[in-house]
């Protein structure tokens, strides 16, 4: 017998978990099936040697209190207790001849240094910053902030979208790469080209320099890991199960209706409805067959880019880095002469100093990543020898300790622990399609999905619905929270029940 309002969730990542908050908080019977023996998904670290190694968190939307995304963090569990630390630099760049560009966080010294760097390139310089400032209304307020205050930046972002719609599309439909060629100086260029991705919207690379301005894209001290440990201690609190090791096998369907899942360990469990908030082309092709779905549901998987695979580095260093800035996303090197690491041609060197975390290191040591984009396929067809594999991630190991030593003089004989993760890897704990780190890469063709979201429900299948990434382009920690908030509100309004929260400080 099925119990009432009931639901089961496939993955216990940040869209799972809020989709299962949400849901207690409303009166729903919820359980969470996770194939990783840890919360969070891909907001996750390791340890290694005494080492911490994040492969998530830069930056939190929503760390400043006054932010109405930071309820959302309240609601879930997260803010409370969170320590944030907001620097002054999101990222530099540094060619081959010792030129820096440094992006600030805030936009007047921002603007300052562009200029001073590339007096040429005045135009698009102040283009870019303008676009920034058109974004800095687009902030709601928190919901403890008063009346007047909500109200008045409700109308200075309705007047905002109004008197600026031409300019919203414009940048929209502008990709860095765009953006990138009304540069005269190729090092500015190949930083706006590369600060994200080349195919990436600028509309979204605006949004995140207004929200560093507005001091509302801090570092949360300690990293991924305790984060997920909060949301999955905040839903068990509220009387959710969260069920580990349990990779769903199959979602059970009769007469176009769901009615639970199996597992791969052949159990069975049933309940009136099922949310995946996993991987999206697992979810489809595989715990579906592919049986359900119209060609709006599977365009995606056929046309859309993902966000890369990854190589991702991480070294543990007996040194302190005290005379390096701290920086949000770290420093991209770009390389003397271009060298092949992991399969692929390599032209810059991405290193992230966590010399802003104490708690990554033991005392006078540093973390340090580097990442890579990958070639899934490279390291697919390497697994199939696993000493074949292995000897490639030591040799990636060895080519990027080799390549820091030119920019970090003395590192090699410091670095006490090297761990290398491929797509493979992240692919094996979250079960993402081709190990991709968040799903849809937001680009002019589905930009336009932020104002008419994706589909959460599938045709032809009743009582199931899908959250997180792979229906949210961009992905991300704010928009996974929101993903599984927004569907518990549909499924709410399904049930005529009035939505309700509750903030974790109660």
């Amino acid at each position: 017998m099925k119990p009432d309002n009931s639901i089961i969730i496939i993955g216990g990542g940040f869209a799972g978990m809020a989709a299962g908050i949400y849901a207690q908080m409303n009166g729903y019977n919820t359980r969470i099936f996770e194939m990783h023996d840890k919360p969070g998904g891909l907001c996750t670290s390791w340890k290694r040697k005494g080492y911490t190694i994040d492969g998530c968190i830069h930056w939190l939307v929503g760390s400043n209190p006054a932010s109405r995304m930071h309820d959302f963090w309240e609601e879930v569990g997260i803010a409370q207790g969170l320590k944030i630390i907001n620097m002054d630099e999101y990222m530099r760049f540094e060619d081959q001849g010792g030129r820096k560009l440094i992006f600030y966080t805030d936009l007047d010294r921002l603007e300052k240094h562009l200029l001073e760097f590339s007096p040429q390139d005045a135009e698009p310089i102040r283009d870019f910053i303008d676009g920034v400032k058109m974004c800095l209304p687009f902030d709601n307020p928190s919901l403890n902030e008063p009346l007047l205050k909500k109200w008045k930046n409700g109308l200075n972002m309705g007047a905002s979208f109004l008197l600026n719609g031409k300019r919203w599309k414009r940048w929209m439909n502008t990709t860095a790469e765009e953006f990138a060629g009304h540069f005269k100086d190729p090092m500015l260029a190949q930083a706006f080209r590369h600060i994200w991705m080349p195919e990436f919207s600028m509309f979204f690379m605006l949004f995140t320099f207004a929200y560093l301005h507005n001091k509302n894209a801090g570092y949360p001290l300690g990293g991924s890991m305790p984060m997920s440990e909060a949301m999955a201690a905040r839903y068990k609190s509220l009387g959710g199960t969260l069920h580990y090791n349990c990779r769903v096998e199959k979602i059970l369907t009769d007469n176009h209706q769901v009615t639970g899942v199996r597992l791969a360990d052949g159990n069975e469990y049933l309940a009136d409805r099922v949310i995946s908030a996993g991987d999206g082309h697992s979810t489809l092709f595989g715990m579906l067959d592919g049986k359900y779905g119209d060609e709006q549901t599977f365009k995606p998987y056929e046309k859309w880019p993902r966000f890369p695979s990854l190589l991702f580095i991480g070294l543990g260093v007996n040194h302190t880095f005290d005379n390096i800035p701290h920086s949000i996303s770290g420093t991209c090197h770009m390389l003397k002469e271009p060298v092949t690491i992991g399969g692929s041609v390599r032209e810059f060197l991405w290193v992230h100093i966590f010399n802003h975390d104490k708690s990554m290191a033991p005392e006078g040591k540093t973390t340090l990543t580097v990442m890579m984009h990958a070639d899934y396929d490279y390291w697919k067809n390497l697994s199939e020898e696993k000493s074949t594999y292995e000897a490639a991630k030591e040799a990636v190991a060895r080519a990027v300790t080799g390549l820091l030593e030119a920019y970090y003089p003395g590192i090699s004989k410091n670095v006490e622990m090297t761990d290398v993760a491929t797509p493979l890897t992240f692919e094996r704990y979250t079960g993402n399609w081709k190990g991709s780190f968040e799903g849809w890469l937001i680009t002019p063709e589905n930009a336009g999905t932020i104002m008419k979201p994706m589909p959460k429900t599938i045709p032809g299948l009743k009582k199931f619905y899908m959250c997180g990434q792979w229906v949210e382009p961009g992905g991300g920690l704010p928009t996974g929270v929101m993903s599984g908030r927004k569907l518990t509100q549909m499924i709410c309004r399904e049930d005529g029940r009035k939505f309700r929260t509750v903030s974790g400080n109660r």
